[in-house]
C-alpha cells in the first residue's frame, strides 16, 4: 500500500514500514493510508486515504477538535506503549510513597525522622487497584508482583485481567476506592471518566492512600486534588499528566511536598518514533486483508 506521513517525516517510521512491504509517497492524494503525527489535517481527505494512523493512543482531543470525522476509518497506538508509561507510573508510585520530591525540598538531612515515619512501603503487602486497566496494566502488573502486593483491576468491561487479583467493571467499582493503597489512572478520557476523581471520590479513600495519574490529567478534578492534598485527606499524588496541560508555572500542585510531576514525559514523540512502526503496519495488514484493524478507533467510545 501507498502511504505518507503527516505533518512532518520520520525516517526511521516510514523506513521500518517500508521494509513491511509499503511505498513512502510525498503527494497525499497518492497515499492510501496516512501516518498522523499531530496538526492540521486537509478537509477533506482525499477519497484515496483508507485509514489514519494516529501515532499516540489519547484521541480525545482530536474528537474535540473535530479533527477525527466519520467517513474515514481511524486507528490510534494504544497499547504500543504500555512498557513506558508502566514504568514511568512504578517511578511516581515510588516517587512518592518515599517522600523524594518532600526530602528534595527540605534541602536539609533533618528531615530525615519525619520522612520516615510518613513513607510507606509497597513491600509491606498493601492493595493497588488500576483504574482503566488495559495495555498500560498488562506492563504494570509483572512489574508489581515482585513487591507482593495486592493487584485490582477495574475497566470498563469487567473482562479478567492477566495477574490481576480482582477484576472488576467500572460501574461496579466503586467499593475499590475504599480498598486500596494506592491508585493508578490509566484510563482514556471518556464523558464517563472526566473528572471521575474528585472531591467526593477523595473523601472516600484512605488518608494513607496515593493516586498516581498517568492516564488524561482531566481524570482528576485538580482544585480538589490540591484541596485534599492540603487538608491530608489523602497522603499524596504524582501524576504525568495534569490539567490544564502544561500546568502553570506557580500551580500549587508544583509547590506541595506531597505532589510529584513529570511533564508528560512517559510517551513522547521521541519514544512514538522508537516503537510505534510494528503497529503501523499490523493495522495497515489488516486493513489490507478487509479485516478490523487491532487498533481501530470506536469514534462513539471515544478510544
Amino acid at each position: 500500500m501507498k502511504f505518507t506521513m503527516y505533518p512532518g517525516v520520520w525516517d526511521n517510521v516510514v523506513a521500518e514500514v517500508e521494509e513491511a512491504g509499503h511505498e513512502f509517497v510525498s503527494d497525499l492524494h497518492q497515499a492510501e493510508f496516512l501516518i498522523y503525527a499531530g496538526g492540521r489535517l486537509p478537509d477533506p481527505l482525499p477519497e484515496s486515504v483508507g485509514f489514519v494512523q494516529f501515532v499516540f493512543s489519547g484521541i480525545d482531543r482530536l474528537l474535540d477538535a473535530g479533527v477525527i470525522r466519520p467517513g474515514v476509518r481511524w486507528a490510534n497506538a494504544a497499547g504500543v506503549y504500555g512498557r513506558p508509561v508502566a514504568e514511568i507510573a512504578l517511578t511516581l508510585l515510588l516517587s512518592q510513597l518515599h517522600h523524594v520530591k518532600a526530602a528534595t525540598l527540605a534541602s536539609s538531612f533533618s528531615a530525615r525522622g519525619p520522612i520516615d515515619a510518613a513513607q510507606g512501603w509497597l513491600i509491606d503487602g498493601g492493595t493497588v487497584a488500576i483504574i482503566g486497566a488495559g495495555g498500560i496494566a498488562d506492563a504494570l502488573i509483572p512489574m508489581l508482583r515482585p513487591f507482593g502486593v495486592k493487584v485490582i483491576a477495574v475497566n470498563r468491561s469487567g473482562r479478567p485481567v492477566e495477574g490481576a487479583d480482582e477484576t472488576y467493571p467500572q460501574s461496579e467499582a466503586g467499593h475499590v476506592w475504599e480498598e486500596a493503597d494506592a491508585f493508578i489512572l490509566a484510563a482514556p478520557l471518556t464523558e464517563e471518566t472526566s473528572g471521575m476523581v474528585d472531591a467526593g471520590v477523595l473523601a472516600r479513600m484512605k488518608r494513607s492512600a496515593v493516586v498516581v495519574n498517568v492516564g488524561r490529567g482531566e481524570l482528576i478534578v485538580t482544585d480538589d486534588l490540591v484541596a485534599a492534598l492540603r487538608d491530608g485527606e489523602i497522603a499524596g499524588a504524582a501524576m504525568d499528566v495534569t490539567d490544564p496541560e502544561p500546568l502553570p508555572d506557580g500551580h500549587p500542585l508544583w509547590r506541595l511536598p506531597n505532589c510529584t510531576i513529570t511533564p508528560h514525559i512517559a510517551a513522547t514523540g521521541r519514544i512514538a518514533q522508537q516503537m510505534v512502526a510494528p503497529q503501523v503496519i499490523a493495522n495497515a495488514a489488516a486493513f489490507e486483508a478487509g479485516e478490523r484493524m487491532p487498533t481501530e478507533v470506536d469514534i462513539t467510545l471515544g478510544y
